[in-house]
């Protein structure tokens, strides 16, 4: 059974490495890589569910996993929000 809760501790260290390096690579544009990286993540995350060729609790495994990447990335958002106050959020009507 830990080899299934190891599943989806990989996917999220997988999205604290994509929000690192989206922190450091990508600068005031990481709005639009955050949603890159949970992207990347649900296709992680299929693969490796269905990889383990096991149906009992594989949408709890889903759920997990891709909840606790989205956390992360949130959370680094709003890190990365609170570190460059200069990005804007919402398009401007003008």
């Amino acid at each position: 059974m830990n080899w299934l809760r190891g599943s989806i501790g990989i996917v999220w260290v997988a999205a604290l490495v994509g929000a690192v390096l989206v922190g450091v690579f990508a600068g005031n544009a990481f709005l639009v890589w955050i949603p890159v990286v949970l992207g990347a993540l649900v296709i992680m995350t299929s693969a490796i569910q269905l990889a383990i060729h096991r149906r009992e609790g594989f949408v709890t495994r889903m759920i997990a996993s891709l909840g606790g990447g989205l956390v992360i990335l949130v959370i680094a958002s709003l890190v990365l929000i609170a570190v460059h106050p200069d990005v804007t959020l919402l398009p401007s009507l003008d």
